[in-house]
């Protein structure tokens, strides 16, 4: 494996326990709290798809707002579960995606598959507010992550004592 390769999964991998006391609880603090805004994004998606004149009425739209609320579940839990950079971009990348997908369906003149969104929808400035949210708070948890443990990844060699001991021993 190269070493760019092995530094920038060396970054990926980067969490709260490889950081300093007060920077830990911060970033465990963002992680939570980046989980929950995901999953309550998830749920705002789930709801309008669930009301009786909701989007699940609506070719196209609908399954894909199952599908969000359902991959925002997955990414919710994914981030509090795992608590690493990589899952902190796996939230930003949901919230984006979100955010891009109903933007191009109010902006663009036939909307998203031929469905046109308006301001006017339910919920529409709540989750913008929410998907902007997560991107803030799961960006500043990463950033926390890798300013906090230093020089992050494989070229930091963790030895252990056992190790140590073993090379340091003559051979016999």
């Amino acid at each position: 494996m190269s070493s760019m390769r092995r530094r920038l999964l060396g970054y990926l991998s980067c969490g709260p326990r490889r950081t300093p006391g007060a920077i830990r609880w911060a970033a465990t603090v963002g992680f939570v709290g980046g989980g929950l805004l995901v999953l309550w994004s998830a749920y705002i998606h789930f709801h309008l798809w669930n009301e009786s004149q909701g989007y699940r009425h609506i070719s196209i739209i609908g399954p894909l707002f199952l599908l969000q609320s359902i991959g925002g579940l997955v990414v919710a839990l994914a981030i509090v579960a795992a608590r690493r950079v990589w899952a902190a971009l796996c939230g930003i990348g949901y919230a984006i995606a979100t955010l891009v997908g109903f933007l191009l369906s109010v902006d663009l003149t036939d909307g998203l598959f031929n469905f046109k969104e308006t301001w006017a929808a339910p919920f529409a400035h709540q989750a913008l507010g929410v998907e902007i949210a997560i991107v803030a708070v799961l960006a500043l948890t990463a950033v926390l992550c890798l300013a906090g443990s230093g020089r992050a990844g494989p070229e930091r060699e963790i030895s252990s004592p056992v190790a140590t001991r073993r090379r340091d021993r003559p051979r016999v």
